[in-house]
């Protein structure tokens, strides 16, 4: 074999060591199908939709913020004040001037309109409410089982620090054993004995 066979075979095998390293780190990024396989330590890249995009939310506020707008006595008055304000204006002013002649066909349309969307949007604040409210009495339920669970292992302390206390030896219980023992001794003493221990005692 000449020189430049073996110094292309070197180069070869060089190459084709590479690229199988290279084809084997390839396999391991690629799934069974032959797909690349989605980094877990990375953020999916956003798929583009034909639809308008927006901030659930922020929507979620907008829709609380006007079903209280709804339901307060501000907007019954102003509701009210606007009625009779079109219906004066559309029965004393001159025809020409008139834009919603009897029986009021356009007041009619705007009212439905404000029904259709004030009562989804009022839909829409109750859910948030009970959202809130599901997760307020989850949290209630976790913090009242800690609390009696804290209550049992205070009851399970205590009663273990009682029957601990029952086999304390207290002052009377020593007292009483040295007055029985003392009478013990002098019953088993001797009496010459006893006016001797009386004197050194003396």
């Amino acid at each position: 074999m000449s020189p430049e066979d073996r110094e292309n075979a070197r180069e070869r095998r060089m190459h084709g060591a590479s690229a199988v390293r290279r084809g084997g780190a390839a396999e391991r990024h690629r799934g069974a199908e032959g797909r690349p396989r989605v980094r877990l330590d990375l953020p999916r890249v956003p798929r583009r939709t034909f639809f308008p995009e927006y901030d659930p939310e922020a929507f979620g506020r907008l829709s609380e913020k006007i079903a209280r707008f709804l339901g307060t006595g501000r907007f019954i008055v102003w509701m009210t004040v606007t009625i009779i304000l079109w219906i004066s204006w559309n029965v004393a002013v001159p025809g020409y001037l008139r834009f919603d002649n009897y029986p009021f066909i356009f007041l009619t349309l705007a009212l439905s309109l404000q029904a259709s969307y004030a009562a989804p949007l009022i839909l829409l604040a109750q859910n948030r409410q009970d959202d809130r409210d599901r997760i307020t009495h989850e949290q209630d339920r976790k913090q009242n089982e800690r609390s009696i669970a804290d209550t049992e292992y205070l009851t399970r302390e205590i009663a273990a620090l009682r029957m601990g206390l029952g086999e304390v030896a207290t002052r009377d219980w020593i007292r009483s054993e040295l007055e029985d023992l003392l009478r013990e001794l002098e019953l088993r003493t001797p009496d010459g004995e006893r006016p001797e221990r009386d004197e050194r005692d003396r």
